[in-house]
């Protein structure tokens, strides 16, 4: 009992980063979609499904710097890599030009 008093002693002050959200906030996500869309109401279009993965890879990339050791969320962001990779397969399958303008705005690839 009196370790535990101690530790909790010698904890900085202040926020830690270990605690800040992993994830998008609803609004964030909304204007992503707002952002992305391709016509009005689209929420699922490969454009909008792309921006939030990357902005959630973006948030969760940010947690491992200093959260070494979360093999969990390490293994989330390579399936988020890979669905992502998936998507943009298929945009540039299926519509070259909106494939080129989305990585140009994400800053993808170089």
């Amino acid at each position: 009992m009196v370790l535990k008093y101690l530790i909790l002693q010698l904890r900085p002050a202040g926020p830690d980063p270990k605690d800040a959200p992993m994830t998008i906030t609803a609004t964030r996500k909304q204007e992503l979609i707002k952002d992305f869309r391709v016509h009005d109401g689209d929420t699922g279009s490969p454009q909008v499904q792309i921006a939030i993965l990357t902005e959630r890879m973006r948030e969760l990339m940010e947690h491992l710097r200093t959260a070494k050791h979360d093999f969990a969320s390490r293994r989330g962001l390579l399936l988020m890599v890979g669905k992502r990779n998936r998507l943009l397969k298929y945009l540039s399958r299926e519509d070259r030009e909106a494939y080129k303008g989305l990585i140009k705005r994400l800053g993808l690839r170089k």
